[in-house]
């Protein structure tokens, strides 16, 4: 899952990252408004955790923007602002959560993990897709009963195929997920093509029909 933390206090962002990449979250950080916006505008993101307080703007414009552009990116705002009317203002603009400082660390994994059930998964701890099952707290996925063994890297490649499954996506779209910004610096998509044909054949070893449809000259799509 990919996360763009927005956050001007360095040491706070970095704890955040440090205890998020644990539990196996892709982050990305911004410290500035600015930064902030120009992240939105190149990247996607699965969840944007966004302070208020930044230098260069505030936080809330940042929201309005992502608003705007109808980006499909799950908001929670993490910020030293915690009264009433700041939370009313802040989900009434427009975020999934708010979450008030201090607080504990394993708190905002949950939160994350919360918004983006509700968003993706119909707010279901267990996913259910042709015969394909996926347990999401154990993060664990089986097909009618058999355990299929992923990679972190095919897991999130499949969570991201079922959560799209409405759509065709694209190689950079999945480049990008599986490997943040750093996909920008990629000279080909031969990753993907080595995830999508490893995830492929397990599945199918597994006994899944074929979920995972080659779109010619545009991307993926996964088909229950």
């Amino acid at each position: 899952m990919k996360v763009l933390l927005v956050e001007d206090e360095v040491e706070l962002s970095q704890n955040i990252v440090a205890y998020l990449s644990t539990d196996d979250y892709l982050c990305e950080q911004a410290f500035t408004y600015d930064q902030a916006m120009e992240k939105i505008a190149l990247y996607s993101y699965d969840c944007i955790l966004l302070d208020l307080n930044l230098p260069g703007g505030d936080g809330l414009r940042i929201l309005d923007e992502i608003k705007a552009r109808d980006i499909d990116s799950g908001v929670i705002i993490i910020s030293a602002r915690g009264s009433l009317d700041d939370r009313i203002e802040g989900l009434k603009t427009g975020a999934d959560d708010y979450l008030a400082k201090p607080f504990p660390l394993p708190e905002i994994g949950m939160r994350i993990y919360a918004v983006m059930r509700r968003r993706k998964f119909t707010g279901n701890n267990r996913i259910e897709s042709g015969n394909v099952e996926i347990d999401l707290l154990a993060k664990s996925v089986a097909v009618e009963g058999r355990e299929v063994s992923l990679t972190k890297s095919e897991y999130e490649l499949l969570l991201f195929l079922i959560g799209n499954k409405k759509r065709v996506v694209s190689k950079n779209s999945i480049a990008e997920h599986l490997s943040g910004d750093m996909a920008d610096m990629l000279d080909s998509y031969n990753f993907v093509y080595a995830h999508i044909k490893n995830l492929k054949a397990k599945l199918s070893k597994a006994g899944s029909t074929n979920n995972i449809k080659t779109i010619y000259g545009t991307g993926y799509q996964w088909e229950e």
